[in-house]
């Protein structure tokens, strides 16, 4: 299960908030030197949910000039773009254009999580309305008839509207984003099925039918948004330690001039050659040389070496190191993007990121699966009324051949097990 979300070169936000594409120079300078006139950026893009996304985005970034190789971490949602020459690939104008929206990333900004509230949210209006519909339902597959069952039926159409609005909302935006952008994403099976099946029932209780299935179109958004809910939990723990190491990086420190004036900067505009005061009690925030006092360092999150280690002048100290007991006058080596904490967060990624060979197989087949699914069910419609020439009952199994296919083999299992 899934969701691809819009996007553009001038792209809403779920608030309404306008997010404009960064220039060339922002991305150059956010992007990281591998060697090699080889660079590499990084860019969040926070609708990226399924299988058919990852394929979509590595295959269009994979084909922009100057771009060697595009790998989505699905967890993190995230994308590393590697590339070369001078001029900036439109990264963020393609991934636009995909319906994907997408800007640099920032560890302040990407670690506000608000996805988890709203899949809560849905998931209790989805089990409210699924309980009292299937209340009303018992009593009509007990054998309610005529005026009691008409009541039952309405009173069930009355209660899914709220909850198909609200809480199927999350499949219907994704499926109708991937289809006005041209593409095929593994809600819009389930988008489909849900609606045809509320159409159906809401028909049958217009004409007075024995048989409604609010009951079964509720109740499946009920059990899809768990699903949902229990994947998002799942990938958050994976980036939990990620984020965790994050964490532990300082955010700024007191930078000594030249002429003697000292300036609190933050940790990002920190550049090699600065002399930086670091305080008792204060994290190391890039790598650098000791150039004046001695103290002993916390050096456990580098060699896991609990003992705290005494340093002195003319010794090489790493980012991520607490300063325990003495104050310290160091001179930057590397800015934070190239320190030894951020090349452990990248490496952390990386192998968290990195995609067996059987998921790459799961990948492919589930970039066919939607299309596969519309397709086997638009056949079994067309089969069943030449066999019976009854719309009605063609359509019914139509409709359940979309449901029971749902794709959480697929969409949810193998990532899991990945993560």
């Amino acid at each position: 299960m899934s969701c691809c979300a819009p996007g553009a070169e001038m792209a809403l936000d779920l608030n309404g908030a306008t997010s404009v594409l960064p220039s060339s120079q922002e991305i150059r300078l956010a992007s990281r030197s591998l060697g090699d006139d080889l660079r590499q950026t990084d860019l969040s893009v926070p609708t990226v949910h399924c299988a058919a996304c990852i394929q979509t985005i590595e295959a269009a970034l994979g084909k922009l000039d100057h771009v060697e190789s595009a790998r989505v971490n699905l967890s993190t949602k995230r994308v590393a773009v590697r590339w070369r020459g001078d001029e900036v690939p439109p990264f963020v104008a393609a991934l636009g254009r995909l319906g994907y929206e997408a800007h640099l990333f920032t560890p302040e900004v990407d670690d506000k999580d608000k996805t988890l509230a709203e899949l809560i949210r849905a998931v209790a209006v989805a089990g409210f309305a699924a309980g009292n519909i299937m209340l009303l339902s018992v009593s009509v597959w007990s054998g309610a008839e005529g005026a009691t069952r008409d009541l039952f039926h309405w009173g069930s159409a009355l209660i899914a509207i709220p909850a198909l609005a609200f809480a199927g909302g999350i499949f219907f935006r994704s499926a109708w984003n991937a289809l006005r952008h041209g593409r095929m994403n593994m809600d819009v099976p389930i988008a489909v099925g849900v609606s045809l099946a509320y159409a159906m029932s809401l028909y049958e209780t217009i004409n007075h039918g024995d048989h409604a299935y609010f009951d079964a179109s509720v109740s499946l958004l009920f059990f899809l948004l768990i699903g949902r809910t229990l994947d998002h939990v799942m990938r958050e723990r994976a980036r939990t330690a990620v984020k965790g190491l994050s964490q532990m990086a300082a955010r700024g420190a007191m930078v000594m001039r030249g002429d003697g004036a000292r300036d609190y900067l933050p940790v990002g505009e920190i550049e090699p050659g600065m002399r930086l005061l670091i305080a008792a009690g204060e994290r190391i925030p890039v790598d650098g040389k000791i150039i004046q006092g001695t103290s002993d360092l916390d050096c456990s999150l580098a060699s896991g070496e609990s003992t705290p280690k005494n340093v002195a002048p003319g010794e090489a100290v790493q980012a991520g190191v607490l300063n325990l007991t003495g104050p310290l006058t160091i001179q930057a080596t590397a800015a934070a993007k190239d320190s030894f904490l951020a090349e452990m967060v990248r490496l952390m990624e990386s192998a968290e990121g990195g995609r067996a060979h059987y998921r790459r197989i799961a990948d492919r087949v589930s970039a066919l699966y939607a299309p596969l699914v519309h397709l086997t069910a638009f056949v079994t419609f067309l089969g069943w009324m030449a066999a019976t020439g009854d719309w009605h009952r063609a359509m019914t199994i139509a409709i359940a051949v979309l449901i029971i296919t749902c794709p959480c083999a697929l969409g949810l299992a193998v990532p899991i097990v990945q993560v």
